[in-house]
């Protein structure tokens, strides 16, 4: 699907764009929905919300719908994939370089108090002042992008944070649909090592956005897994993550989704253990609101398991599955739904926008070359 003009149907198309927008909207009402518990027990949150758990928004950083961390990084993932797609006319064609310049304007977000209007490199996302506030993102993460040191696989950032900073906001690589799945999972991996080394949470970012990638063009959750499985294979240091993937596929053959079951499945401050919550609870889910609550009311940290399970609902069942109600009250809806088209745009008609004998004046102020 890279000659996109010439592939595209128009029903193609917005079934693109109706996954791109869910597994984007999707991630970040989950990311809401665990915000507001990430700090609390699985008995502190039956204490005060009965024995199913929490099951709507709950106040988190002043308000209800408030996204962490994971909701930012995975915007600016997408915008540095916009951002290579855009570059590639000029022959600069390196991705990982783009995305890593993707996270040092989120870094910047972190640092400052708002937009500097004088950087004319930045784009408009940068411009988002709603951004810039900071909502307890990984050490690891912060400490990965304090200068401009560009990780690698062979000298990753952090080589023993094996938390899952990088996973959260690699579901936008599996939306590159045009791409083969282990050009995906590579690309996962490489951006994942600019702050987290170890070798369980940057395959675990690999193998999250293999089963995106899947799961955006309509396969089931299950052949998505198995196809993760067979990528990572050969990666040295993979067997945490296999074993994660591979209990979380197990559990569904043992009975009733349960809270325990999620429990049994790990500790979610770990990437790989993370992932397999978030495939069990996709797998076992009646609906979206179904797999979100299973997926956030734990132990660990809630926000983190509920976007990556949102991230997956949304991408299988498209934006109209997921519900109004959490979409009302979701904060930055109005960006990430601009964001989503945005990408949906430059993936299904880039050549209209850019290119040798094209250009958009008005695209390239929002994404720019430089």
């Amino acid at each position: 699907m890279t000659t996109a003009a010439a592939v595209w149907g128009r029903a193609e198309q917005q079934d693109f764009r109706a996954r791109v927008r869910g597994c984007l909207l999707g991630g970040a009402i989950g990311d809401a929905l665990g915000a507001g518990i990430a700090a609390r027990t699985v008995d502190e949150i039956r204490e005060a919300h009965g024995a199913d758990g929490a099951g709507d928004f709950l106040p988190a950083y002043g308000r209800r719908g408030a996204v962490t961390a994971a909701t930012q990084l995975t915007l600016f993932t997408v915008d540095g994939l916009i951002r290579a797609q855009v570059r590639k006319d000029t022959g600069a064609w390196h991705p990982p370089t783009d995305v890593h310049r993707a996270y040092l304007r989120w870094a910047a977000t972190q640092r400052d108090w708002g937009p500097d209007e004088r950087r004319k490199d930045n784009g408009w996302l940068a411009r988002e002042e709603w951004l810039y506030t900071r909502r307890d993102p990984q050490a690891a993460t912060l400490s990965g992008l304090a200068d401009e040191v560009l990780g690698t696989l062979d000298k990753p950032r952090n080589p023993t944070a094996r938390d899952a900073g990088a996973v959260i906001r690699s579901a936008p690589f599996g939306l590159l649909v045009g791409w083969e799945p282990q050009l995906v999972c590579q690309l996962a991996v490489e951006c994942a090592t600019q702050t987290h080394g170890h070798p369980t949470a940057y395959l675990s970012a690999g193998a999250f956005a293999v089963i995106v990638h899947g799961l955006a063009r309509g396969e089931t959750v299950d052949a998505c897994v198995q196809r993760a499985l067979a990528l990572l294979a050969s990666r040295p240091g993979h067997q945490p993550v296999t074993d994660a993937l591979k209990e979380a596929l197990g559990a569904v053959r043992q009975g009733i989704p349960s809270h325990a079951r999620v429990a049994a499945l790990g500790n979610p401050e770990h990437a790989e253990d993370a992932l397999a919550v978030a495939v069990y609870c996709t797998l076992v889910s009646e609906d979206v609101r179904h797999g979100l609550r299973l997926a956030v009311n734990h132990d660990g940290p809630s926000h983190i398991t509920g976007a990556l399970c949102g991230a997956l609902l949304g991408v299988m069942h498209g934006e109209t599955a997921l519900p109004p109600a959490w979409l009302t009250e979701l904060e930055g809806r109005s960006t990430l739904l601009e964001l989503a088209d945005d990408f949906a745009m430059e993936m299904t008609q880039g050549p209209a926008l850019h290119g040798p004998t094209v250009s958009s004046q008005g695209w390239l102020l929002r994404y720019p070359r430089g």
